[in-house]
C-alpha cells in the first residue's frame, strides 16, 4: 500500500473539520458545498477530487466514531462484567452529544443508514476475527448479530427510540451483546 499523499491528507482533514463546524450549526442537509469550502479555505473542485458528494464527506467525517465504537466493545480482555459496560463503551455514549444531529442523519432508525453500514461492516469484521482467533464454531453468525445489534441500539438510540442516560444504554447494549456471546 502506498502511503497518503499528505497534502490530500491535508486537505480533507481541513473539509472534514469544516464539516463538522457546519453541523453543529445546522442539520447536514442544510449545509451547502459553496459554504463549506469557504470555510475550509478550499475550492469547490478540490472538494469534488476528494468527495462524490457531502454524504460521502461526512461518512468520512465519522469515520472516527466507528473506529471508537468497535475499540469501546473490544477494550476488555479476561471475562467480562455482564452487568456492567467498561468504562471505554461508557465513555463512547457519553461523548456522542456534540455530532448527535449528524451520527443521525446518517444512521437511520434499525441501524442502517451510510454509517450503520460502515459501523456494521466494520464491527463485523472485528467481531469475526476475535471469535475466530477463540476457535468460536459460530464465529460469522454471532459477529453478525453483535454488530447488527449495537447498529440497531445505536441508531434508535440517537434517533429516541429507545430512553436512557449514555450510561444506562451502555450498560443495556453491553448486557445483550455479552448475552449473545455466551448463549451458545
Amino acid at each position: 500500500m502506498t502511503p497518503e499523499d499528505p497534502r490530500a491528507a491535508r486537505t480533507r482533514e481541513k473539509l472534514r473539520r469544516a464539516l463538522l463546524a457546519e453541523c453543529a450549526e445546522r442539520p447536514l442537509e442544510e449545509v451547502g458545498v459553496a459554504a463549506l469550502v469557504r470555510r475550509a479555505g478550499v475550492g469547490r473542485a478540490t472538494f469534488y477530487l476528494h468527495y462524490a458528494d457531502l454524504e460521502a464527506l461526512a461518512v468520512d467525517a465519522c469515520a472516527d466514531v466507528v473506529r471508537e465504537a468497535v475499540e469501546a466493545l473490544h477494550a476488555w480482555r479476561g471475562r467480562p462484567d455482564p452487568v456492567s459496560a467498561p468504562p471505554a463503551l461508557l465513555a463512547f455514549f457519553a461523548d456522542l452529544a456534540p455530532h448527535a444531529g449528524l451520527y443521525r442523519a446518517l444512521l437511520s432508525p434499525g441501524g442502517g443508514g451510510p454509517l450503520g453500514h460502515v459501523l456494521h461492516r466494520d464491527l463485523r469484521a472485528r467481531s469475526l476475527a476475535e471469535r475466530t482467533l477463540a476457535g468460536a464454531a459460530d464465529a460469522p453468525l454471532v459477529a453478525s448479530a453483535v454488530a447488527a445489534t449495537f447498529a440497531g441500539v445505536l441508531a434508535d438510540w440517537l434517533h429516541g427510540l429507545l430512553q436512557g442516560t449514555p450510561e444506562e444504554v451502555a450498560d443495556q447494549v453491553w448486557q445483550l451483546l455479552v448475552a449473545l456471546h455466551m448463549s451458545r
